[in-house]
């Protein structure tokens, strides 16, 4: 009998190429015909822990302190990956974006996948970031967009008034460091089977089927799995 496929997702809500790979594995997953056996669980990762609830000043400008380039070559950089996510259907409006410290976001997403609203809580994050310029680190704007998904107005606010699922969010960032990821999105599929990166979905489709068979034959050679830097 064949066992669920479990895709665990390391991602975080400020990373555009997060945003961009969940289309795209959604893509792969149109087209794999064994779509109701497949679980995806988004599991956390702070791009920058120590961030403030709220940055100052433009997206375009930190980036270019960031990386050491000119600001217009920043703005080149958010348009091109602008660009890359209108072809799978996002519209950002990165210049709007209001990065922030991203843990409560997190703890957060703990509470929706206890209450089944997991995915649809991870996208209304997403779209809020990207598209919209709401600050995804302060918490009046989290209990309103996970309201909006579908979470408990007052539960929400209760998590984020507690610590509850601090040590659930701390025990994935310490998965993903003895994993060594060091970069979002990141795919494991069965426990075994890796994609770094917002891979084109033919590439997540090709890891589905090789983690699929390793499902039906446990025998099978690592040799077919993804690595790190995708599946060959």
């Amino acid at each position: 009998m064949i066992k669920t496929l479990k895709i665990d997702v390391w991602s975080d809500i400020v990373c555009p190429w997060c945003a961009i790979g969940k289309r795209r594995l959604e893509a792969a997953l149109s087209r794999f015909p064994h779509r109701d056996e497949v679980e995806v669980v988004w599991r956390a990762f702070e791009l920058d822990p120590s961030a403030p609830a709220v940055r100052e000043g433009d997206n375009a400008t930190r980036i270019a302190e960031k990386y050491g380039r000119t600001k217009a070559q920043a703005e080149a950089m958010i348009q091109s990956v602008t660009d890359t996510a209108a072809n799978v259907g996002l519209h950002f409006q990165l210049a709007r974006s209001r990065s922030g410290n991203t843990f409560d976001a997190h703890r957060v997403l703990q509470l929706a996948a206890a209450r089944g609203l997991q995915d649809t809580v991870k996208e209304r994050f997403f779209r809020g970031y990207m598209s919209e310029g709401q600050a995804i680190g302060e918490r009046e704007v989290l209990v309103r967009l996970a309201s909006e998904a579908g979470l408990a107005t007052e539960e929400v606010r209760a998590v984020l008034a507690s610590d509850r699922y601090a040590s659930e969010v701390r025990a994935e960032e310490a998965a993903a460091r003895k994993l060594g990821i060091r970069g979002v999105p990141f795919f494991v599929l069965a426990g075994r089977y890796a994609v770094s990166g917002a891979q084109p979905a033919d590439v997540i489709l090709r890891a589905l089927e090789q983690a699929w068979t390793s499902l039906l034959e446990p025998g099978a050679q690592d040799s077919a799995a993804c690595g790190p830097a995708g599946c060959a």
